[in-house]
Order: structure tokens, then sequence, then C-alpha cells
């Protein structure tokens, strides 16, 4: 069974480059574009299922490429992007430069980052994007051919990166644009990688914080 792991769309606050979290904030028109290119790209793939996260800007990327399979989408709160409390809104370059913020670890040295004023740890990201698959994805296998999964760029990474066997320490090192495709492949139980981060448009956009 091949799994489809994408990222949403462009949104204002993307390129603004404002954290973004749980905010629901909906695509802009060049995320609506990039979702089309990249249904365009995917054209030849029939979806058995597609998944995404709740927020607005998964949601809106997973029904346009849905559209093409006429399959419907069913969301899960397991695959919101990682909860930054209340820094939400702020400019994520700010959080960089500064080490007092309470995000400074979360972009510059992840394997430290312990959150404050209700943000989300990693583990506990990670926790809930791997009992989401163990639940709904994995015993889909035999069954189905292709899934689709719609999420976010840090959640997104939470999965990559363990598959991949990448450390905290280099969380950042998957560029994951915009609409960024990862193929995986579940056999026996298990997913590996096929490929990471592939687009189906021109040049990547917003690819890492």
């Amino acid at each position: 069974m091949i799994v489809y792991l994408m990222r949403h769309g462009e949104t204002d606050w993307n390129k603004a480059r404002r954290l973004q979290g749980q905010s629901d904030i909906a695509l802009n028109e060049n995320g609506i574009d990039l979702a089309r290119k990249t249904a365009a790209g995917l054209k030849g793939v029939t979806f058995d299922r597609v998944f995404s996260s709740p927020l607005k800007r998964a949601l809106m990327t997973a029904q346009i490429i849905a559209a093409e399979s006429g399959c419907a989408v069913e969301t899960d709160d397991r695959l919101k992007e990682i909860n930054f409390g209340p820094s939400e809104g702020e400019c994520f370059d700010t959080a960089k430069k500064d080490p007092a913020h309470p995000l400074h670890n979360f972009f510059c040295r992840p394997e430290a980052f312990h959150p404050t004023d209700g943000a989300e740890a990693l583990d506990a990201a990670r926790e809930r994007a791997f009992a989401f698959l163990q639940e709904k994805v994995l015993p889909l296998e035999g069954s189905c051919e292709a899934i689709l999964i719609v999420a976010h760029g840090a959640l997104n990474r939470c999965i990559l990166n363990r598959l991949a066997g990448i450390p905290d320490e280099r969380f950042w090192q998957i560029e994951l644009a915009n609409c960024a495709v990862s193929i995986l492949c579940a056999e026996d139980g298990e997913l590996r990688i096929l490929e990471q981060s592939k687009v189906y448009y021109g040049t990547p956009v917003n690819g890492r914080p």
C-alpha cells in the first residue's frame, strides 16, 4: 500500500513567516493554485481513502486533491499541527533570534525544546501522529492501494524523521515545502519512505522556517 503524506498549500501566514500551529488559517490564492497543480501531478493516482487535519489549510488542500478521485475527506484531530500556544501569530524569525523566546529552542535546538504556556512537546505530537497511523492507516493494508494524508510541516516531520531515523537535533533537516508530497510504502504493518518532499509545481516555497 502506498501512502502519500502531504503538507498543505500556502497561506498568508506562511508567506509572512508567522507561526500558525493550530490557528485555523485558510489557503491563500497561491496555496489554492499549488494544491491544484499538485492534484494535476497526482492525476494518475486513485486514492482509496483520504485523511486530513481538520484545520482549513489542510482540509482545503485535501479536498482539492481528493476531488480527482471522487473520494470523501476524513478528518482527524491527531493530524493537527503542533500547538505553539500563545506564540501563534508571531513571526518565527523573532523566536529564532531571541534566546529567551519560549520557542527559540524549537527552531534552534529542537532536542532541548521544553514547551511552556500550553505549547506542545515534540514527543506528544509524535505520539498522536503514530497513534493515528496505527489505528487508521496501517489496518488498511491489503484492502487499499493508495492513501492520502494531508497535514502540516512540523507534524509531517515528526513522522518522516522517526521513519528515517533522524534525531531531534536535526529535526529541520528535511525540507518540506507547501504541498510537498512524501511517498511511503506500508508493508507487513511497517512504513518506509520511498521518496521525500516531491513537489509537482515549480520552485518549492516555504520549505524551512
